[in-house]
Formats: structure tokens, sequence, C-alpha cells
């Protein structure tokens, strides 16, 4: 499936399937809180450009916002993904499993009205409740674990970003150095508010900045980000057993809501088209 920009280009809606129900995942702390289900009103889902950027069109009716503006996005790839995620939705449209259209509401309507200093020093802010940086004494085995598993990733963010982390036992947690935290600040300034917005939302899932910049900078799978953050989840999982499909369900959202924001980060991050290319026999 290739894309143009005009006519707009139509998805092929997905044949018919029986609604579901299900619990109702979380949502990152800053964004909408969207109504749980719909009964699907559209038939075909395009993208077009528009004047402020690349529109989804649902039928013939343009997506807006919660706040009624024009849903307009800023690169073709990252309307591609949103359309996507609108033409999937079957019978019923099941509004918590559309992450990339939630981020996009969060970043159009900025519903705290926050400047991008704000979104910035809110992220840096988790430096000093970082999940890899408290640290247990007892039991050993939970010790060592999180030594082996995040000792490493502390010193790859100490080496890339040139900062002094460390990690702590106490209460209190580890005391960062001021200058990295206006590292961290200096660094998160060179990406633009939609991408912050998106950096945000995974800090906010994985408990932790140097998880979400190790995961943004490609360093560690989304996969690996996510066990990192639940491993004294895990320890005790395997320690006691398994809480029969909760668990599983807990671990399967976090992984979608994590995947969404860094493909959020990295669309709003790109350039504003996709090269088209000719399918070869």
């Amino acid at each position: 499936l290739w894309w143009t920009h005009s006519p707009p280009t139509r998805l092929p809606r997905s044949p018919p399937a029986a609604a579901g129900s299900g619990p109702v995942g979380p949502c990152g702390r800053r964004a909408y809180a969207p109504p749980a289900e719909r009964k699907r009103f559209y038939q075909n889902v395009s993208i077009s450009q528009g004047e402020g950027g690349f529109e989804i069109n649902l039928d013939h009716r343009k997506l807006k916002t919660p706040q009624a503006k024009l849903f307009t996005v800023p690169s073709e790839a990252l309307a591609i993904a949103v359309a996507t995620e609108w033409d999937s939705q079957k019978d019923t449209i099941k509004f918590y499993t559309m992450h990339l259209t939630t981020l996009c509401n969060t970043a159009l309507d900025n519903p705290t009205q926050r400047n991008k200093t704000q979104l910035i020093r809110a992220a840096v802010k988790f430096l000093e409740t970082d999940t890899v940086c408290y640290r247990v004494e007892e039991p050993p085995a939970l010790a060592e674990l999180q030594k082996n598993e995040w000792d490493p990733v502390v010193t790859w963010a100490e080496k890339r970003y040139n900062v002094t982390i460390g990690s702590s036992t106490s209460i209190l947690g580890p005391n960062i150095p001021a200058s990295t935290k206006e590292t961290f600040v200096s660094h998160l300034a060179s990406y633009n508010m939609w991408a912050l917005q998106g950096i945000e939302f995974v800090i906010t899932q994985l408990k932790s900045l140097i998880l979400s910049m190790s995961l943004i900078d490609r360093h560690i799978t989304v996969e690996k980000a996510v066990l990192l953050s639940r491993l004294e989840e895990e320890y005790q999982i395997r320690r006691w057993g398994n809480v029969e499909w909760a668990h599983d369900y807990d671990l399967c959202e976090l992984r979608a809501r994590t995947a969404a924001g860094t493909l959020f980060v990295h669309l709003c991050s790109e350039s504003s088209t996709v090269k088209h290319k000719l399918l070869q026999d």
C-alpha cells in the first residue's frame, strides 16, 4: 500500500469481526482518557495534506480533537500510523487501543497548557525517583539481579551523556548532581514539542528517564525496557508464580503503550514525508 497526497489514498476496511470487550488499559499520566468504546461510524480511512500538515479523513469527514481542533499531524509517516489505528478498528472502536491517536490529541490540545520548558523539567524530575536508581539490599538474589541487569544501562547512560547518575539503597534515593540534570535538560531541548509529549509518555510507562532514553536512542528494545522496568515484579513472579491472565495482560499492555510512545517520538522527529517507491514484480 503506497500513499499519495492528491487524491487522498484510502485504506481498505478490514473485514468485520465480532466486537469484544476487555479491561481498559491505563493511559499516560497527562494524556487524554478517551471513552472506552463506540460503534464504528465510518467505512474508509484516508490521509490528505493540508496547509497545517497531514489530516485524517473518516469517509468524507475530517478527524478532530476532543477540543474540536482539526486533527493535523506534522509528518506523513505519523498520519499513516494514526490512519492505520482507525482502520484496524472493527465493528466497535476501542479508543483505549489507539495510543498514537491519544498522543496526537494531547499534543494538539495541550490540555495542561505546558510549554516546552515545563515539559522538559517534568521529564528530568523523574531522575529523582528513577526505577533503576533505587536498589534493595534484601533479598540478596534480587539485589544481585538489579546489579546485573540495571548497572549496564546506568553505565551506558553515564557514558552516552557524560554524566554521573549512580544508585542508592536509601529510601531517599541517589543524590543526582545538578550538572547531570542540566545535561538532560539540554539534550531534551533538542526535541520538538510533539516528541517531548511522547518522551514523557514513555517515561510514565517505564517510571524511568534512563530506560526511556536508552530505548529512544535504540540502545535497548521495547521488550528489554519493559522487562527492566518490571524487574522486581518479574522476580516475584518467578518466585511465587503468576496470577492467571492478569500479569500477562499487564505486560502486553505496557509493551503496547511503550512501543507506541517510542514510535511516536521517532515519527515526530523525522522528516514530514515518506519516500514513495514503485512495487517491483
